[in-house]
């Protein structure tokens, strides 16, 4: 069935957008120019052609061309024969009058945006119907409701074809291609996690667990300072914990430890220097203000964006991240602090909630092709056993988050137990679960005066 028979007409009867003679140029074009399919075809999609026709005649050109082979009237005619599709696309007279048809391929790079952009217009109409519908769903809540919607749009905006299944033709060339692309994984500069992880990699789901009192926070933010200041990359911190002025100071008493700013003449400040002040303990000192107003302005020009919405959920981080991507046209980490704050205590299942959340910061990482790292409070059972490093096990509700998780990370420092240890300012990023790494121990350094983590070797 064509493309033009399954949209419905608008109710004043106007057909959707389309142009076949451009369509039909791009196809007389691949097949008289051997070079005219490579303009086109990280571009134009086969969906994006009207006719259907068209577009399994352009599908045979891009699966010859990603095979290596011509896309001339005698490869596409053969190769739509041998796949009983040459009758249904009106047979080789039909090849044969595109070609006579056509003059060169000169401009088959306009014609192509020109064939994208009804296509894109077709998706906004069939987005606009489908929210209109939505519209109607009085039974599901508004904001499930705006997060869908905005999402279709967001789709259209962004090109995004909703068929994820693709020929293995074609994910061969991209995987290959990708190896040569700045599209990395992104270390975080720890080099015994590295080791292990690699690091963070777009399209996954850390979660990095431990107790209360053992740096989780203090953690993420030295993480999200990493991938800003090692790769240049944007970072969004969503806090159900902490206010976003809290989690400033705490980035201010950072800034004032991290070499990247040492050649400033920035002064360590402690982190508890802000609160004593505000509280009228200890007020600062003038060194103190002047260091601060240093950190400031380096503080200013990161590319760090913060939410402490206690209500949020992950829909509603979803959005703000496609605004953010929207804005600074990429974007390194998401960091969520934490699960169990986001998991509604509404009587019910406490796992199934939880599970819920994690499942949908999953699939958020994938929609939205960023790494999410989303910290997770573990059962108090570890106080009752002799060795309390943590297991995998002790996540709260840990079924669904080992199974979700792309990695686990585990944070334990022996001197909270144990304050006679020899393990003074050591932190243990125990990596339970390393989906595509290796499982295994990182020793660093951890100053909880300051949040610094560094490493020891």
């Amino acid at each position: 069935m064509t493309e033009e028979l399954s949209f419905q007409r608008l109710s004043h009867d106007r057909l959707p957008p389309q142009n076949i003679e451009a369509e039909e140029a791009i196809l007389g074009g691949i097949m008289l120019d051997p070079e005219a399919i490579t303009r086109v075809s990280d571009r134009l999609i086969p969906e994006a052609f009207y006719i259907s026709a068209h577009k399994d005649i352009y599908q045979a050109a891009v699966l010859l061309h990603s095979q290596g082979k011509p896309t001339d009237l005698l490869a596409i005619t053969n190769w739509l024969a041998d796949h009983d599709l040459l009758v249904r696309i009106g047979g080789r007279n039909k090849l044969a009058a595109l070609v006579d048809r056509t003059v060169s391929a000169v401009n088959i790079d306009a014609l192509a945006g020109l064939v994208m952009d009804k296509y894109l217009r077709r998706q906004l109409i069939k987005a606009g119907n489908e929210i209109v519908h939505l519209g109607y769903e009085t039974e599901t809540e508004l904001p499930k409701i705006m997060d869908q919607s905005e999402q279709k749009v967001f789709q259209v905006a962004h090109q995004t074809i909703n068929s994820n299944t693709e020929h293995n033709s074609t994910i061969n060339i991209a995987a290959y291609e990708q190896l040569d692309t700045n599209n990395p994984i992104y270390p975080t500069g720890l080099h015994e996690l590295d080791d292990l992880l690699l690091g963070f990699e777009n399209g996954t789901l850390t979660i990095v667990g431990g107790r209360p009192s053992m740096g989780k926070s203090q953690i993420a933010l030295f993480l999200a300072l990493q991938m800003i200041l090692l790769h240049n990359l944007p970072v969004a911190i969503f806090s159900l914990e902490m206010t976003k002025k809290q989690l400033e100071y705490r980035l201010w008493s950072l800034i004032s430890v991290t070499d990247a700013y040492k050649h400033l003449g920035v002064t360590p400040l402690r982190s508890d220097r802000i609160r004593r002040h505000r509280s009228g303990n200890k007020p600062l000192a003038d060194w103190e203000f002047a260091t601060i107003a240093k950190i400031v302005n380096i503080a200013s020009e990161l590319p760090l964006y913060m939410n402490d919405s206690r209500g949020i959920t992950v829909s509603g981080i979803a959005s703000e991240c496609r605004q953010i991507k929207a804005k600074q046209g990429k974007l390194g980490l998401v960091v969520v602090d934490y699960l169990q704050m986001m998991a509604e205590d509404s009587g019910g299942n406490r796992s199934y909630e939880l599970g819920d959340v994690a499942r949908g910061l999953y699939k958020m990482a994938g929609d939205l092709d960023v790494p999410v790292l989303a910290l997770s409070q573990i059962s108090r059972g570890v106080e009752s056993r002799q060795n309390k490093r943590p297991m995998m096990s002790d996540l709260s509700q840990s079924g669904i988050l080992e199974m979700v998780a792309d990695n686990i990370i585990l944070a334990y420092r022996d001197e909270y137990y144990n304050p006679d240890t020899t393990d003074q300012g050591i932190l243990e990023l125990i990596v339970a679960k390393a989906r595509h790494g290796e499982t295994g121990t990182a020793a660093v350094f951890f100053d909880k005066t300051y949040g610094i983590i560094k490493n020891l070797r």
